[in-house]
């Protein structure tokens, strides 16, 4: 009986995938393991705002090439992962003119609605001119923020658009570096945006600011000089109360921003920190960290590095440690036990993998994370670089920006690779990969350097077999 539906199933991702000339399906992920625990993925940093998951029973070890892939769909230009929840994977993209917002089958692509809208838009630096923020899910309304700082809600059934505030002709945003980058955050009926509008009479601007879930309508707005950074809003308890932080700061002259911590129901100000370097090009992207519920970790790679903050009794702050080479990019650290992990850096050569003290911030260890690659019977050196890290019920998975995903073993003594594979050759994989279901989705943002594959977004089988299982049993 298991034959015939595996085979029928095949058949009609077959068949649908024939009439969806984007969408490629391989092969049937193997069934999900009993006993697993599964979470939904509904923002770009997964259920806790932090690259964590508590999915288990994902596969152990895995060959040369990888895991097995079960599905791939070709997609426009795109910084934003997938986010997934109930069923539905949701995709981002600029295509043809028109950013494109498409519900699909986590299991095996297939289409069931999609949402567009034409966008002009152009990356001053020739960057990808796509959207940069992941869709927001919040049951059953979606919450969209475009390269061009559109902010829609769609209905997750219809694809029907809801409501639509245009954050440049509303609030005088203007577009920054690599244009709009933060998502908002949904947070008790209140959809929480990092705005950045014009400046008025007193230098203030309203740099953020909550709308009605349901409505879209203006609920209240904090201003301050510092304009949208690119590093996404989080709410996290911090003693115990909700806390909502940004990490703002936009284009300026001279360069500005910093962290704000606000009460996410009124926009009440708690404190603010001003963190950001003194080079007009400087951007704050990476989304704060929040350490045994007083302390917060914020970094940006231009000159300042990273930064430690403690919270008081009255929520004002003070500095624990400096240490300015353990600055991440774009990307979140993970926090394991009293150490901080993540790719330190601002460009591919000066990048290292390093390993920070949380009581003072001193570099344990750090790791050019270097390996070699046969390309076509050259013996290539590479290097995971600016990579992410994705942590899964106490396991550690790394993408390099070029393409490699391996599983790490860390620990404050070093790192170990226990598993590798150059899944493509491809330059900006940014996108932190998603888990779900144990599937895992992986964003390929540039052409390939190797059999000039497209940019494309792809679903492997992540889950541990059933012979692995009663081999562990025994």
């Amino acid at each position: 009986m298991k034959l015939i539906s595996s085979f029928f199933l095949l058949l009609f991702s077959f068949g649908n995938c024939l009439s969806d000339e984007r969408l490629t399906f391989h092969v049937k992920p193997k069934p999900l393991p009993e006993g697993a625990v599964v979470e939904n993925w509904p923002r770009f940093l997964g259920p806790y705002d932090d690259g964590t998951s508590k999915e288990t029973k994902l596969i152990r070890e895995w060959g040369e090439n990888g895991p097995s892939m079960v599905w791939e769909l070709e997609r426009g230009d795109t910084y934003a992962s997938p986010t997934i929840s109930d069923g539905k994977l949701f995709s981002f993209d600029l295509a043809d003119g028109h950013e494109r917002l498409e519900c699909r089958n986590p299991e095996t692509g297939i289409l069931i609605w999609d949402f567009k809208y034409p966008v002009e838009y152009r990356d001053r630096f020739g960057y990808s001119s796509g959207p940069r923020a992941s869709p927001v899910i919040d049951n059953e309304i979606l919450i969209l923020a475009g390269v061009t700082a559109q902010l829609r809600a769609i209905s997750t059934k219809t694809g029907k658009e809801l409501w639509h505030v245009d954050l440049q002709k509303e609030y005088g945003h203007r577009l920054g570096f690599f244009g709009y980058g933060p998502a908002p955050i949904v947070w008790n009926g209140l959809v929480l945006v990092n705005v950045g509008g014009a400046k008025d009479d007193n230098d203030k601007r309203v740099s953020v600011a909550a709308f009605d879930r349901k409505t879209g309508d203006e609920v209240w707005t904090y201003k301050d000089e510092w304009g949208a950074s690119y590093s996404s809003p989080v709410i996290k308890k911090i003693r115990d109360k909700d806390v909502l932080l940004v990490f703002a700061g936009g284009e300026s002259r001279p360069s500005k921003g910093g962290l704000l911590a606000l009460n996410p129901k009124s926009g009440e100000l708690y404190d603010r920190f001003s963190w950001r370097a003194d080079s007009y090009e400087s951007v704050n992207a990476s989304v704060p960290v929040v350490i045994d519920n007083d302390k917060v970790f914020v970094s940006e790679c231009y000159g300042n590095g990273g930064v430690l903050l403690k919270f008081d009794k009255k929520y004002k702050l003070s500095v624990v440690w400096k240490e300015r080479w353990f600055g991440m990019h774009w990307m979140t650290p993970l926090v394991i036990g009293d150490y901080l992990y993540g790719f330190s850096g601002r460009n591919k050569p000066d990048v290292q993998f390093k390993c920070s003290k949380i009581s003072d911030g001193s570099i344990a260890w750090k790791d050019d994370m270097r390996y070699q690659f046969d390309l076509n019977g050259r013996d290539l050196t590479l290097s995971f670089f600016r990579g992410s890290l994705l942590r899964c019920n106490n396991r550690v998975f790394a993408l390099g920006e070029d393409g490699v995903l391996a599983e790490l073993e860390v620990s404050p003594k070093g790192v170990k690779t226990l598993s590798q594979s150059q899944l493509f050759v491809a330059e900006q994989s940014w996108a932190l990969p998603v888990i779900h279901r144990g599937l895992l989705y992986i964003s390929q943002h540039t052409k390939g350097f190797v059999n000039d594959t497209k940019p494309r977004l792809m679903c492997f089988d992540f889950r541990e077999s059933e012979i692995n299982n009663k081999n562990l049993k025994n």
